[in-house]
């Protein structure tokens, strides 16, 4: 196994993409992990996220990964309005505990979640990990989680008028 620059590992990504069908992270790095090359989950998750792949149904409940259209990665600047629809679409809870928030999507959407608070760039927000359905939120300060909180919930939940 050897370790390659972040560009050839892309080139290798989009290659594993598109001649297999790749469903999990796991996948992909086993993949990449036939193909030579010495890769961490984490890095997967990271390149995923750069690279911005998105998971397209493949029936029965299955999704596998691909690369968006021109037109998508142009949409990809995540708007507020985008980014409550999505939210609302996927998002059904969160917790935290200190300066540590969890949020539970439906299968399949967190990495487009957590691409979204990334982009967002709530200055509370370090960063986000994101697996098939949950993403951990880290926050900065900790006193900031309540508000943190309430952003999401304002993205997530209906709000009937009185």
């Amino acid at each position: 196994m050897k370790t390659v620059k972040k560009e050839e590992r892309y080139d290798k990504i989009h290659d594993i993409i598109t001649r297999q069908v790749i469903e999990t992270q796991e996948d992909l790095t086993n993949a990449l992990h036939d193909e030579g090359i010495e890769v961490t989950q984490a890095t997967v998750s990271r390149d995923i996220k750069e690279l911005m792949l998105i998971k397209v149904p493949l029936g029965k409940g299955r999704y596998r990964y691909a690369f968006p259209s021109r037109h998508e990665v142009k949409k990809a600047v995540f708007s507020s309005s985008r980014m409550e629809r999505l939210f609302h679409d996927t998002v059904l809870g969160m917790d935290s505990s200190e300066n540590l928030i969890v949020v539970k999507t439906i299968p399949g959407a967190a990495n487009a979640v957590a691409s979204a608070l990334d982009y967002a760039k709530w200055p509370q927000v370090i960063g986000t990990i994101a697996g098939d359905d949950n993403i951990l939120v880290v926050v900065k300060p900790k006193e900031a989680v309540p508000e943190v909180l309430e952003q999401l919930a304002n993205m997530t939940y209906d709000h009937e008028e009185p």
